[in-house]
C-alpha cells in the first residue's frame, strides 16, 4: 500500500511539472475591420475631393492652389512686400470663419474673434494649423478643407457635424517672430 501510494505521488509530481500553456483567444481577429475602415476613409475622401474640384471648376474667377497637405486655397489679399512665413513657435494674431461647402455660415469671424496662436504649439483644427504657415502678415485667403483636415469624425460637438468638409477664410493680422526665427533670418 505504501509502495503504490509513493508511486502515485511520484507519478502526480512528474505529470504536474509541465510548463503552463497560454490560453488561446476565443475569437481570432482577421484585420478586416482595419481594412474596411481604410477603404471607407478612402471613399469618403474621394467624394469630398470630387466636391471640392466641382466647386473650383465653377469658380472661374479665382485661381486655386493645391497644398501638399491636401487642401485647396485662393488668395483674396496678397502681401507682395512681405517675405516672412510663420515658423514653429512664432506668435500669430489671426481671424477666420467657417462655412459649409454650400456657403452656409457655421461660425462668423465675429463669433470667433481675433485668435492669438502660437504656431505648432496650440490646438486648432488640422487644416488651419497647416494653412497659417502659407500666409504672410496681412494676407487673406479662402481655403477648402476635406473633413479629415476639418473636424473629422467627431465634428466640433456643437455646430459642425461629423464628416463635414468646410470652407474657411483666414487672415493673418500680425506675426510675432520667435527669437530663434529672428536668428535664422539673419
Amino acid at each position: 500500500m505504501k509502495r503504490s501510494m509513493i508511486t502515485l505521488v511520484l507519478l502526480l509530481a512528474i505529470t504536474s511539472c509541465k510548463q503552463p500553456e497560454p490560453r488561446r483567444p476565443v475569437k481570432v481577429k482577421s484585420g478586416s475591420f482595419f481594412t474596411e475602415t481604410v477603404e471607407r476613409n478612402k471613399k469618403i475622401l474621394a467624394q469630398e475631393e470630387a466636391l471640392i474640384r466641382r466647386i473650383i471648376e465653377k469658380d472661374t474667377a479665382n485661381d486655386y492652389h493645391q497644398s501638399a497637405s491636401g487642401f485647396w486655397f485662393q488668395y483674396q489679399k496678397k502681401n507682395d512686400t512681405a517675405t516672412y512665413l510663420p515658423r514653429p513657435e512664432d506668435g500669430l494674431l489671426l481671424s477666420y470663419n467657417i462655412v459649409t461647402m454650400a456657403n452656409d455660415t457655421i461660425y462668423t469671424e465675429e463669433e470667433i474673434g481675433l485668435v492669438p496662436y502660437i504656431v505648432d504649439k496650440q490646438q486648432l483644427f488640422p487644416g488651419l494649423r497647416y494653412a497659417v504657415k502659407l500666409l504672410k502678415e496681412g494676407e487673406r485667403a479662402a481655403f477648402l478643407f476635406p473633413s479629415s483636415l476639418g473636424y473629422g469624425y467627431h465634428g466640433d460637438n456643437n455646430k459642425i457635424a461629423p464628416l463635414t468638409p468646410i470652407r474657411s477664410t483666414i487672415e493673418i493680422h500680425e506675426i510675432k517672430k520667435q527669437q530663434s526665427s529672428i536668428n535664422q533670418n539673419k
